[in-house]
Formats: structure tokens, sequence, C-alpha cells
């Protein structure tokens, strides 16, 4: 199975729970550096795939939370080199990996290096927030023939035509953020937003994932059938800040059956 065909299997395996799949995000080396392999491991534990945020300067996409995070990590000296060799030590997690970057640290390290070095620990794709399709020719060959996913976001506002242009091109799900704006707000589940992901995967053949927003158990269950998996970032970020399991605050965001 390639990379991307795991990040697929896992997420549609959640689905077929008749429960959207978990995807779990940390912002890598925080709250310390210490504590990321230990935080890493229980959260894929609870989790269906794991969304590795690496901290960059001007995180234009995310929210308060998630800001707060990256600029802890930075100061504890996180950079992409000890991120990849992180995961070297810590060895194989059969839950799929991603590494959610803006696009300059991606570039400073190489791409096709870094393409390399990522399939090798595990990684089996990426998120590059800032990085609009019509630019993602370059790295997109980079990773293709390690089988890496680029998954492509989609937002409310994401005109019809260049939405079924994304999703077709998204690679081992689609990101279907919830709301404009930064992460770590509260999303809505009513009507527009269920009409907008149902036009999502009326045109997608990978995985839809709904992110931006989602920290209630009542939110993942009101997105059943609507959505393969949920995206959590802010909320989960919160949890490993006020030093709780987050294998238990995953567990418990599922809904019962």
């Amino acid at each position: 199975m390639t990379p991307r065909e795991r990040i697929e299997s896992a997420l549609r395996g959640g689905s077929a729970r008749a429960q959207p799949a978990l995807v779990a995000y940390l912002t890598a080396g925080f709250p310390t550096l210490a504590s990321f392999r230990e935080n890493l491991t229980s959260i894929a534990e609870a989790a269906d795939v794991v969304e590795i945020g690496v901290p960059f300067t001007d995180p234009m996409a995310d929210g308060v939370t998630v800001q707060r995070a990256s600029e802890r990590a930075l100061r504890n000296g996180v950079t992409l080199e000890w991120i990849l060799e992180e995961l070297r030590q810590l060895g194989p997690i059969q839950t799929p990996l991603l590494l959610m970057s803006y696009t300059n640290p991606l570039l400073s390290f190489g791409l096709e290096k870094l393409a390399q070095q990522a399939a090798a620990v595990g990684v089996c794709g990426f998120i590059v927030p800032d990085l609009p399709y019509d630019e993602s020719e370059e790295f997109r060959a980079a990773i293709a023939s390690h089988s890496l996913a680029l998954v492509q976001m989609i937002t409310p506002v994401t005109e019809a035509a260049r939405l079924a242009t994304v999703a077709a091109a998204s690679q081992g799900f689609v990101y279907a953020v919830t709301m404009t704006g930064t992460t770590g707000q509260n999303v809505t589940t009513d009507a527009p937003v269920a009409n907008y992901l149902e036009r999502i995967r009326a045109v997608s053949s990978v995985p839809v994932c709904a992110g931006f927003g989602i920290r209630r158990r009542e939110q993942v269950e009101a997105l059943r059938g609507q959505v393969d998996g949920v995206i959590v970032g802010s909320a989960l970020v919160e949890v490993l800040e006020r030093g709780e399991s987050p294998r238990k605050w995953l567990a418990a965001l599922r809904p019962t059956r």
C-alpha cells in the first residue's frame, strides 16, 4: 500500500464504522521537546491520521492557539530537521502521518531531500496552506516518486469550477475548510455547511475531511454521513497545553455507536 493509499484507507475505515474518522493535529515540539514523542504516540493511538505541525514564524491560516504553540516550539528550537530526526528515532507508527507546513521551511530544506527523508521516516503526505494548487507543480513532482500525498484545501468561497479542479487534484483527502478566517473558531453544522460539504463530496474521488472549529463530540456527531473525517487542531493543542491526556480527550470526541 502506498503512503497515499494508507491515508485514504485509514479515513475510509473510520467512515465505514458509521462515524467520521479523526485527523488529529499537534505542533511539533510543543509544549516541550521532550514530550513530543510521547504526545505523538498517544495521539496516534487514538486518532486515524495524525497531522504534525511544522512551526513557522508567520502561520497566517492559524488562530491564536496554534500561533502560540508555534511560537513556543520555535523558542524551543524546533526545526524541520529536528522533526524528521525525532520521527526516525521513534520508529514506525501504524497511524498515517502528515506534515503541515508553510512553504518556506520546505523550500529551505530542499524539496527532493525532503521527499526522500520524509518517506524514509514514515510521513505519508503534506498539507501546505500557503501553496496554491496553481503553484504546486514543483512540489508535487518532488514527492510523486515516493507516492506521498499533497492534500488540497477548499474553502466555502471557492468557486464551483475551481472546487472541482482542486478536489480532483487532491491526494490522500480533501481538506474542507468549514469557515472563512483562521483556525480555532467554533464551526456550525447547519444547512449551508452541509450543502458545501456535499458539493465537495460530489466531485472528489478521495475522502473529504472537515476542519477548522471542530472541538466537541456534538459537532462530530452532526457531521456523520457528511464527511469521511474531521480534523481537530486548536482544541487538541489546548489539551496538550493544559497537560491533559490527548488520548482520553480524542476518545471522548468520538460519537457513541
